[in-house]
């Protein structure tokens, strides 16, 4: 590992570059906020990507490809003098320090829950309207609900035990298939199989269970067998029976 003169040296190479290239190259002058957005995204998904295939040489060539964007907003702010990476890094730095008195400060805290609640209670003071105003709305929907159960948590809002939750998602089920059975209108069962799904949401959570990580996994799952049965089909699969299908599955999920 590298030792911290290492690291520094390392992060004003980076600066460097991107000062070189945005000065130099046509492209990297022509990028704005706006025109980075997406390619950030981009970025972020593929170092999730990565982290969940648990490759740690794909993991460490993400995170170089999204510090490099951070760099790069920040050397577009710097552009019109409304910030520069420094200030960016202080402005971390002292948020996490204030955020973490039990660490910085006389507080005290007996494990993680505490420290969460206290997280909270802390951006409340500095005036957050809301526990849910950090939440991003742009984020995917799954991750949203699973972060908005999180945060109201802290704050008492939360069920007592896992087998009420399940009571609720038996609940919304029942909901969901009396206004199917009822020829409801389209947006009613929408409203409905959003309910179960949260309800669902929150007790994969009350089992320790990332949902958006699960569903991932079982996507991967499937996409491995469905192309398992591409590959050995004996002839196209629209003229192959839903049994015959099945049946390649089924060996599928030897390997």
């Amino acid at each position: 590992m590298h030792t911290q003169q290492e690291k520094t040296a390392a992060f004003a190479r980076l600066l460097t570059i991107m000062d070189e290239l945005r000065e130099q190259c046509p492209w990297d002058r022509k990028q704005t906020f706006q025109s980075l957005r997406n390619l950030t995204i981009e970025e972020t998904y593929e170092l999730a990507d990565a982290i969940l295939s648990e490759d740690t040489e794909a993991i460490q060539e993400e995170i170089g490809d999204l510090l490099l964007h951070l760099v790069f907003y920040a050397r577009i702010a710097s552009e019109s003098g409304a910030f520069d990476i420094a200030d960016a890094i202080h402005a971390v730095c002292d948020k996490l320090i204030k955020r973490h008195p039990h660490i910085y400060g006389d507080v005290k805290v007996e494990n993680e829950e505490e420290v969460k609640k206290n997280w909270e209670q802390l951006k409340l003071q500095e005036g957050k309207k809301s526990v849910l105003s950090g939440v991003p709305e742009a984020l995917p929907a799954m991750i949203k609900a699973y972060r908005m159960q999180e945060k109201t948590k802290q704050v008492g809002f939360e069920w007592e035990d896992s087998e009420q939750v399940w009571q609720k998602v038996e609940e919304e089920l029942a909901e969901l298939r009396e206004v199917i059975a009822a020829g409801g209108p389209q947006e009613r069962i929408e409203e409905e199989m959003g309910d179960v799904l949260f309800s669902l949401v929150n007790y994969a959570r009350f089992q320790q269970v990332d949902p958006e990580t699960a569903l991932e996994r079982v996507n991967r799952k499937f996409k491995k067998r469905f192309e398992y049965i591409e590959a050995h089909a004996p002839r196209d699969l629209r003229e192959m029976t839903l049994a015959e299908m099945d049946a390649l599955w089924n060996e599928a999920k030897q390997y």
